[in-house]
C-alpha cells in the first residue's frame, strides 16, 4: 500500500500538484516508511499495544524494543504470535503516515517531515491506536466499534495532514492554478494496488480465514466499486465528461470508509455507504476553501470524512450476526459520535502543536523558500525528477546549433544567455555556455571566427 501511496500522489492525484513536485511526494511517503518502521520497533508497538498498561490512553515501555513478543498470544487474537501481530499492526502504521505525507505537497521540506512523522508517530498515532485497539483503552471497553482503523489510520492521516497544512501554510497564489495531472497512469496504477493491499487491510483484521474476513472483503469491494461510480457521475454533471482521476478518487474514499466498518456491517449496508461516502467527500473537497487552508491532496476530504461516515455506519448498519462472532454485541451511534469527536479534537490539536515545534526548531523549519516553491521541490530538495523533461529542454537548447537561416522578425531564434540560466537557475547544467552570435552559412570566414 506504501508504493500505491507514492505513485498515487506522484501521478497527482488531486489535480493540486505538479510534475516539478512529483518525485518529492514519492520520496516522502517511501522514507517516511523507513522512519516509521524503527519507530514501531523501538517504542511504537509497546506504545500502542501494551496489555500491562492500564490506564486507558497510552501503552508503557513493557514491549520497548520488541521484547516479550516473540511466541506471547497477541491481543488481536490467542492464535496469533505477538511477533506477527506487532509485524501486521508496524502496516498500519506505516500507511498512515505515508499518507499524512501528501501535507508536504509542493512547498514542504522534506527532512523535517521526517522528524515531524516520529514525533507524530509516536504522540498522535500510538495513543490514538491504543484507544479503540489496546485491549485496556478506553473506546475499546467502552465498545466502539472500529475494525480497521478509522479512528487512528483514517481520522488520525485525513485531520492531522489538515492540520499540516494549516501550519505549513498556503502555497503562493500563482502556484495555485487548476492544472490537469501529469501522469494519469501513475493514479491508476497506485489506486489499484492500494485497492489490492486494502483487501489484506480489511479482511487480514478478522485474523483468520473466517467468514468475518470474507465478509470484510465482500464489503470492502462493493463499498470501493459504488465510491468511484459515484464520484465519477457527480464529476459528469460538471463537464459531460467522464473522468479517471474521478473514478479512482471515490474508490479510495470507499475503501476508506470501509476501514473501520467492512468487519461489522451488512453486505446490503455496504451499497449505501459506498454511494454516501462517494457523494460526501466528492462536497468534501470544497471544505478546504471554506476554512481557508490549503489541502493540496484533499486529505481531509477523502481520509477524514470517510472514516467518520464508516464509523458512524457501524451504529446503523451493524450486524448482530456478525459483530457476534468476537463477542461484541453493542453497536449504538452515540458511542461511536464521541470516538469520532475525540479522535478528531485530539489529533487535530496535537498535530498543529507538534507541527509548530518542529518548525521553531533550527535548521528545521517545515516551509521550503519562496525560490524553492517556484522552481519546484523535486529539484530543490531532491535534486533527481520523476520525469526529467525540464532537465531535456535545457540540455537540447544547450547542445544544439541554431536553426539554419535569418532570423525571422519579431521572432527570438536564439539566445546569449544559457537555458539554464533563462529557467531560473544559473549555471545548473555544467554544458551551458554562453551563445555565440548567429552567422549566415554563406559566409564562412566570419562564422569560423565567430566561433
Amino acid at each position: 500500500m506504501v508504493p500505491g501511496l507514492g505513485f498515487l500522489y506522484s501521478g497527482e492525484f488531486s489535480r493540486l500538484s505538479r510534475r516539478k513536485n512529483a518525485l518529492a511526494l514519492l520520496w516522502v511517503v517511501v522514507f517516511s516508511n523507513a522512519v516509521v518502521i524503527f519507530q514501531w520497533y523501538f517504542w511504537g508497538y509497546s506504545l500502542a499495544f501494551s496489555a500491562s498498561a492500564t490506564n486507558g490512553f497510552i501503552g508503557n515501555l513493557r514491549h520497548f524494543g520488541l521484547r516479550h513478543v516473540l511466541a506471547e498470544p497477541s491481543p488481536g487474537s490467542p492464535l496469533i504470535p505477538e511477533l506477527l501481530y506487532s509485524f501486521y499492526q508496524l502496516e498500519f502504521c506505516c500507511v498512515t503516515v505515508a499518507i499524512l505525507m501528501g501535507g508536504v505537497a509542493e512547498r514542504g521540506r522534506v527532512m523535517p517531515a521526517m522528524v515531524f512523522a516520529f514525533l507524530w508517530a509516536t504522540l498522535v498515532y500510538c495513543p490514538v491506536a491504543c484507544w479503540g485497539w489496546g485491549l485496556n483503552g478506553w473506546g475499546f471497553k467502552w465498545g466502539v466499534l472500529d475494525y480497521a482503523g478509522g479512528g487512528p489510520v483514517e481520522i488520525g492521516s485525513g485531520v492531522g495532514g489538515l492540520a499540516y497544512s494549516w501550519v505549513l501554510g498556503r502555497r503562493k497564489q500563482s502556484q495555485l492554478m487548476n492544472f490537469r495531472p501529469h501522469n494519469v497512469s501513475l493514479v491508476v496504477l497506485g489506486t489499484f494496488m492500494l485497492w489490492f493491499g486494502w483487501l489484506g487491510f480489511n479482511a487480514g483484521s478478522a485474523f483468520g480465514a473466517n467468514l468475518r474476513a470474507v465478509t470484510a472483503a465482500w464489503n470492502s469491494n462493493i463499498t470501493a466499486a459504488f465510491g468511484g461510480v459515484t464520484w465519477c457521475l457527480l464529476d459528469f454533471r460538471l463537464e459531460r465528461k467522464y473522468t479517471m482521476v474521478g473514478f479512482c478518487s471515490g474508490t479510495i474514499a470507499g475503501l476508506v470508509a470501509a476501514t473501520p466498518a467492512s468487519g461489522y456491517i451488512t453486505l446490503w449496508g455496504s451499497v449505501i455507504l459506498g454511494i454516501v461516502t462517494g457523494a460526501v467527500c466528492n462536497y468534501g473537497t470544497k471544505i478546504k476553501y471554506l476554512v481557508g487552508i490549503d489541502d493540496a491532496l484533499d486529505l481531509f476530504a477523502e481520509h477524514a470524512l470517510g472514516g467518520i461516515l464508516g464509523l458512524l455506519a457501524n451504529g446503523l448498519f451493524a450486524d448482530g450476526e456478525i459483530i457476534a462472532l468476537d463477542g461484541v454485541n453493542t453497536a449504538q451511534l452515540y458511542i461511536q459520535f464521541t470516538y469520532v469527536v475525540a479522535c478528531c479534537a485530539y489529533v487535530f490539536v496535537v498535530t498543529a502543536i507538534l507541527a509548530k515545534l518542529v518548525d521553531v526548531i533550527p535548521g528545521l523549519g517545515l516551509r521550503a523558500s519562496e525560490d524553492g516553491e517556484i522552481l519546484g521541490m523535486d529539484d530543490d530538495q531532491i535534486g533527481e525528477f520523476v520525469q526529467d523533461f525540464v532537465e531535456v529542454r535545457r540540455d537540447f537548447d544547450s547542445w544544439n546549433a541554431p536553426a539554419p537561416g535569418p532570423k525571422a522578425e519579431g521572432l527570438q531564434q536564439r539566445h546569449n544567455v544559457a537555458a539554464g540560466d533563462r529557467h531560473g537557475v544559473p549555471d545548473h547544467s555544467a554544458r551551458d555556455e554562453a551563445r555565440v552570435p548567429y552567422a549566415p552559412e554563406n559566409d564562412r570566414s566570419s562564422n569560423e571566427k565567430a566561433e
